[in-house]
Formats: C-alpha cells, structure tokens, sequence
C-alpha cells in the first residue's frame, strides 16, 4: 500500500490531480473512490494497473504513474504491460518502452523483417532499435549487428576531420556509440568490435554487400536520398533484420534534395513483412519540455503549410 500511494501519498495525489472530480480515501489496505461514475472507472483503472507494476516489483514514480495516468485517459487497454515488456540487453539489464508507441514499434521489430520507426528526436527510435539488435544478437538469433549512419552534417560545414577512417566518421556514429556503451558496456563493445561481431560503418560502404545473419540499423535515414535508401534496402541477406529509424522534420540534405525516407513509404506501404512505425511527442521521454518543443515545432509546420496552400 505504501509503494502503490508513495511517501505522504505523493502518487495518490497525482491520479487525484488527473481526476479532480474523484474523491480518493485511503485508509489501511483500502483505497474508496466516488464522484461521477465514468471518472471512478477510469480512477480505478489507473489504480489497477500501477498495483500491478507494484505487485511485480517495479517501483513507482512522477514520470512512470503520469504515463500510466496518460495511457489509461486514451482508453490504452493494459496499460502496465506497456512498462512490464522487457528487452535484455546483457549484464543483467534490461530496455524497457515507456509509452503504447514505444511497445507497438518494439512489438513491430520483433514481428517483422523490415521495420521503419519514424518518430521526433527523444522518442527512442535508435535507443528501443539498438536494444532490439543486441537482444537478437545475444540471443543468438543473428550473428553480427551492423550499424549505419549518412555522414551528413546538420547544418554545418565541418571541413576535413583529422585522423584515419574511424577516427573521421566517429563525430558522426557517436549515437550509435553510446546506445552500445550504455547496454553492453564500453570494454564489451570493443571486444565485439574487434572480433567483427559489430560493424559500425557510413551508409557509403554499405553498396555492394549482402548482409546475412545480421541485425541492420540505419539511423538519420531522414538524410538519405532516394538513391541510397533503395542501394541500402536492397543489401537485406538471409536470415537478416533490418530497421530504419529517421525524423522527417530534420532533413539535412543540401540544395533540397528529397529524403528517401518520406518517398520509402509511399512506394513499400502494403509490402507483406514491411512496417512503418510512427511515434510522436507522447512518446518523447526526454525531459518534458521536448515533447512540447515538438507540438510546438508540429503546429508552426502545420499552419505553415496551411499558408503555402492557400497561396
């Protein structure tokens, strides 16, 4: 009981605040609940299902009984599954999603072979793909994970970077980088790095190769063209996995060059074993702020857009 309130009922009061026409009494092991009868229901759903993250050992707090909260004011049917799906990503740790979005894209890798998770920055796109890719690969379900990534600038002309290979595409790989890090630990990664067991490489060395027995990630694919996403699809080997992660409101290509992400779609959209996944601010789980800088940068393109039209 104390778990499921929090310290001085802190997460009673935060269902409370997401309810205010409920009245919530707490006494001993009993919690009583009264108002108007849809909001009672929706108030003893959120209750059920933060018991049950309680009752199998997931300590509650602001973040996760909000989300829960959200999830239930959706009409999300179980929303604890959502925080209760887990991807083991070795050393005894384990990625979970956070929002309904974030487990219908991990639910799409795992039930197809070509996956496109299209979402803002902070949605986890690269970070649930990454799990997903050292999960198969502990599991032994592929043999390698090969990473990729456009080396193209956001915006800014770097000029020559010093250094060999590795040491000029590192700026550009380093998300990729500290996912794995994260996950498998800096030494680990190395080792496996070493041994080839991953392989993480610009999208231009990808032509003329076939990937078998391997999990591929391609992230910022919002800054490929159409040229080089069909180049990288077609490199899908047997026995393979592949998704492609990308944020269409942030397209760094130059002299308005088309993203081979908006025009995938349009062309793959009913291919069996292909799934687009779109995730959106409710699923941003950096710190609140983001997701309203996102509805904030959404709603200005919409009326942009709108204003284009009109003209």
């Amino acid at each position: 009981m104390v778990d499921l309130l929090g310290e001085h009922d802190a997460w009673l009061r935060l269902v409370e605040k997401a309810f205010p026409l409920v009245t919530v009494v707490a006494r001993g092991n009993e919690i009583t609940l009264s108002g108007p009868e849809r909001d009672v229901d929706k108030s003893r759903i959120a209750l059920d299902e933060l018991l049950i993250l309680v009752q199998e050992g997931q300590g509650l707090n602001a973040d996760r009984v909000d989300r829960v909260v959200g999830l239930v004011l959706q009409d999300v049917p179980s929303p604890s599954g959502v925080f209760t799906e887990t991807i083991r990503v070795g050393r005894g740790k384990v990625v979970r999603p956070k929002t309904f979005g974030q487990k219908k894209y991990v639910d799409s890798i795992r039930g197809n072979t070509l996956v496109f998770g299209i979402g803002p920055a902070g949605s986890g796109k690269t970070y649930l793909a990454m799990a997903c890719a050292i999960e198969a690969f502990l599991t032994g379900t592929v043999r390698r994970l090969i990473l990729a990534r456009p080396a193209v600038e956001a915006g800014e002309r770097l000029g020559f970077l010093p250094g060999d290979l590795a040491a000029k595409i590192d700026p550009y790989m380093r998300p990729l980088y500290d996912a794995m890090f994260e996950m498998l630990g800096p030494d680990e990664t190395h080792d496996l790095m070493e041994k080839g067991a991953i392989e993480v490489a610009p999208l231009a060395y990808m032509r003329g190769r076939t990937l078998n027995d391997a999990f591929v990630v391609l992230d910022e694919a919002q800054n490929t063209t159409p040229e080089q996403m069909k180049m990288f699809l077609t490199r899908l080997g047997f026995n393979s996995k592949m998704v492609i992660t990308g944020d269409v409101t942030q397209i760094d290509l130059q002299n308005s060059r088309p993203s081979g992400l908006r025009v995938v779609e349009r062309i793959l959209t009913g291919v069996d074993g292909v799934e687009f996944t779109h995730l959106s601010a409710k699923d941003v789980v950096r710190n609140r702020i983001v997701a309203d800088i996102v509805d904030a940068y959404e709603h200005h393109d919409a009326n942009r857009d709108r204003r284009e039209r009109r003209a």
